[in-house]
């Protein structure tokens, strides 16, 4: 028998509860050994819930307890999880997390301490919720050279971009829709700024390359100045709006951003919606591989932490996971970066005739019920020439990057 501990009985914690609860007859016989959960840490107390046998309010029971040979990190951010696990590691305790802020920040740092104890600091829940990814990138996809990773990464802003574009309605109304689903937290700053999907992006790429991307070196825009309007061309050109996350290879040089993106109906992540994610990898000898499924929720991540745990179990006393050195990753200045752009400016502010000096050829799009206004596709060109352009100009209403 292993025994294990789970820190945090939030909405995560709780799922990898009833998980293993549930399926513990073939977690167990995938695991090989008897899976039981010893402790649950918590600052709260949860009369009438079978977990208060088994709950703990110090950390102290559990890093102190040898017979815990497996914790599970749930309890969200950096403070005091990563005290936790750091401290869980280095006494030679398996560490398995859900928690995206913490791997992306000390993702490196954590993964050295385990290789020195011989234990394992599994994420595979970190990133797209129930869908396998992590452990693919780290031993499957491992004979390519990976030119490109694009992702919708966020279930909240996928889902309210759905909304926007199937019902018409605006991101004032469906941000309310969310949250009262239980899809947008009380303050989505995190989900609809991108700085969820910057975090995700950066520890894909960091799994890919071997080194560590700091998710403050990316570029990253939300979908706050979506509007309705920008769907109406959408639908006009046959496209639709996702955020994405990015990092792609041009000639030697990583290019990485997260920003919202008009994507035709031949692009891979185009059809996927509401709270579903995907996740599009190019490989030099592999080509086109995406990964779908639920990006959130509670049972599906606490699916993906308990794959992680049984792993851990097989492979007790093993060190199994791949590189991710502390050495900076370099990418490339964003401003060097080539994109095209949808722009909408004010039919006021701007002549055609200006427009063609400022951006060369374009291709003017036109909306139905949208008046007072010019809107139109740029050629290929740089992120830093289109910001000096578009700085010239006066009430843009929109800016949306195009990937056809």
């Amino acid at each position: 028998m292993v025994n294990i501990a789970v820190l945090g009985y939030g909405t995560v914690g709780s799922g990898v509860v009833e998980v293993i609860n549930t399926n513990h007859e073939i977690i167990n016989k995938r695991a090989g050994e008897e899976i039981n959960i010893k402790y649950v840490l918590d600052l709260r107390d949860f009369p009438g819930d079978p977990v208060q046998q088994i709950l703990t309010h110090d950390f102290n029971d559990i890093l102190n307890d040898d017979e815990v040979k497996v914790v599970v990190e749930v309890m969200g951010g950096i403070n005091p999880a990563y005290t936790f696990v750091k401290q869980c590691l280095a006494a030679g305790k398996s560490v398995a997390t859900s928690n995206k802020e913490l791997v992306a920040s000390h993702g490196p740092e954590l993964l050295a301490i385990a290789k020195e104890n011989n234990v394992n600091f599994l994420f595979e829940a970190s990133v797209g919720g129930g869908i396998p990814i992590i452990r693919p990138l780290n031993t499957s996809i491992t004979a390519d050279e990976v030119t490109e990773i694009t992702g919708i990464l966020n279930g909240t802003t996928n889902y309210i971009l759905t909304k926007m574009d199937q019902e018409g309605a605006s991101y004032d109304e469906v941000l309310k829709q969310a949250q009262d689903l239980g899809y947008a937290e009380r303050n989505p700053e995190a989900d609809v700024e991108g700085g969820d999907a910057c975090r995700k992006i950066a520890i894909l790429t960091s799994i890919v390359y071997g080194k560590h991307l700091d998710y403050t070196k990316i570029h990253t825009e939300g979908i706050t100045k979506i509007s309705t309007e920008d769907f109406k061309y959408a639908d006009a050109l046959g496209v639709s709006i996702k955020l994405v996350g990015t990092t792609k290879k041009e000639g030697d040089t990583l290019y990485s951003f997260v920003a919202p993106m008009m994507l035709d109906e031949n692009h891979p992540l185009s059809g996927i919606h509401d709270v579903f994610n995907g996740i599009f990898v190019h490989g030099n000898v592999v080509d086109d591989i995406m990964f779908y499924g639920r990006g959130a929720g509670k049972l599906p991540t606490a699916s993906a932490v308990v794959s992680d745990v049984v792993d851990e179990v097989k492979h007790m006393g093993k060190n199994i996971m791949a590189s991710w050195d502390a050495e900076a990753l370099p990418i490339g200045d964003f401003r060097d970066a080539v994109n095209r752009f949808f722009i909408r400016v004010s039919a006021d502010a701007i002549t055609k005739d200006e427009i063609q000096k400022l951006f060369g050829d374009v291709t003017y799009v036109t909306a139905e019920g949208v008046d007072g206004e010019l809107a139109f596709i740029t050629s290929s060109m740089t992120e830093g020439s289109f910001a000096d352009i578009t700085a010239k100009i006066d009430k843009i209403f929109s800016i949306i990057r195009v990937a056809f």
